[in-house]
């Protein structure tokens, strides 16, 4: 393109040596000119990806990229576009792709649980945000340049709206040596089930520095897979052989999951990471936050709105670049105090929450499940602003962030219904 070949893309990024290649775009290293700072540069031919129809999936890819924030994962930084490019600014991993590593030979054991706890944690993430990743394999794996492990290549993942009415995936991707025996039966998988066979094999590669299941014939290689026939070389230790025969189970009904592969002996051994990031900088998160929008009267340069909104017809990406609807958690309701109290400890006691007042007109609504950061615990404060009109205000004290939204807007809102009558920002 123009400006890589000029070594300057936009004023904004000195554009170096080509890191990858792939059908549809090439991967660039760069250098973030203010700060200095390493990128790593996709970038996406337009016309190229229209012929494939392959529009759907880049709107995927952006929205999923947007929405992981993790340690573990590949940030995307922000997104560009040109009249016949679309760019991914993305964080540089300057160690290269763990396969680049696993191909000199097996790790040792300790190094083996660090970078499976790391993918893990990435996975783990993915999931509570329901991504499913679906092409997990070393070549998707890079190290930073303190040899941790960051997940990439989201241009596979799957959301919940991809699911069917029976709630399962019916798209066949991935590599077909890491890929779970369910999805290549064509007759719907679970994407969750799916990764964690992916993260399976990757383990036993890890630790034997070759593949479970292997052959010429990829028929031949399947059938291997649905009979589970694998064998560990006689370096495996007892808890590891223990946990990949609990992940490379081929009815995914029967396969250990993620939270339980957490829990298991071996994966806990000296683990020292942060599993999770800040999940209130997360739902802070969209897509326009990453776009870099240039002036529109520049001939050059389109916002990536702009760009990828023309790409199709029917092809409207409005909704991912408007500023996020945020369902607020505050409410005015016309009901008397002693209304809404009893109200809300009725919700909350149906929620099996214990309620105690912390004073006159704030409660803490505790729950008693262990979710991914501990307990849930929610305060409801009220404020009588005129004798016929209160404000009502949630906020979560402890606990997931989008397990306090998803319970607040699957089960508490509903059951607040009768005493609310606005609900701010609606």
């Amino acid at each position: 393109m123009e400006e890589v070949k000029q070594n300057m893309l936009f004023g904004k990024y000195e554009v170096g040596r080509v890191l990858g290649k792939g059908t549809f775009a090439k991967v660039f290293y760069a250098k973030e000119i203010t700060t200095g700072e390493g990128v790593a540069i996709k970038v996406i031919e337009k016309e190229k990806v229209r012929k494939e129809g392959m529009m759907e999936q880049i709107k995927r890819e952006i929205s999923v990229m947007s929405l992981v924030k993790h340690p573990n994962i590949v940030n995307l930084k922000e997104v560009m576009a040109t009249k016949t490019k679309i760019l991914f600014v993305m964080e540089y991993a300057r160690g290269g792709e763990l396969f680049d590593k696993l191909a000199k030979g097996k790790f040792k054991e300790e190094n083996a649980r660090k970078y499976f706890q790391q993918l893990i944690s990435a996975v783990d993430y993915c999931h509570s945000r329901g991504v499913s990743h679906r092409d997990l394999k070393p070549e998707n794996l890079l190290l930073d340049e303190n040899e941790n492990l960051k997940v990439s290549d989201f241009g596979l993942s799957a959301l919940p709206e991809q699911e069917r009415q029976d709630g399962l995936l019916h798209t066949q991707c991935g590599t077909p040596a890491y890929v779970a025996p369910e999805v290549v039966r064509k007759k719907g998988y679970n994407g969750f089930k799916a990764d964690t066979w992916s993260c399976g094999v990757i383990l036993y590669a890890l630790l034997a520095g070759f593949l479970p299941f292997q052959h010429e014939n990829l028929i031949s290689m399947y059938n291997k897979v649905f009979k589970e026939e694998y064998q560990f070389p006689p370096w495996f230790s007892s808890d590891a052989k223990r946990l990949i025969s609990k992940i490379l189970v081929a009815n995914p009904e029967r396969r250990i999951n993620i939270p339980s592969i957490m829990n298991s002996p071996w994966f806990r051994k000296g683990l020292n990471f942060n599993s999770t990031s800040n999940d209130d900088l997360d739902l802070e998160l969209d897509i326009e936050s990453k776009v870099n929008l240039i002036d529109s009267s520049s001939p050059e340069f389109f916002n990536a709105f702009e760009f990828i909104s023309t790409m199709s017809s029917g092809f409207d990406l409005s909704g991912l670049f408007e500023e996020k609807k945020k369902r607020g958690s505050v409410f005015t309701s016309k009901c008397s105090i002693l209304e809404i109290v009893t109200k809300i400890e009725t919700a909350a006691k149906s929620l099996r929450f214990k309620v105690k007042k912390m004073k006159e007109f704030k409660l803490r609504l505790q729950g008693n499940v262990e979710g991914r950061k501990g307990k849930l615990a929610v305060t409801a404060e009220i404020y009588e602003v005129a004798p016929e009109l209160a404000v009502v205000e949630f906020s979560k004290c402890s606990g997931d962030t989008l397990e306090y939204v998803k319970l607040f807007e699957d089960e508490v809102r509903p059951a607040l219904k009768d005493i609310v009558w606005s609900w701010q920002g609606e």
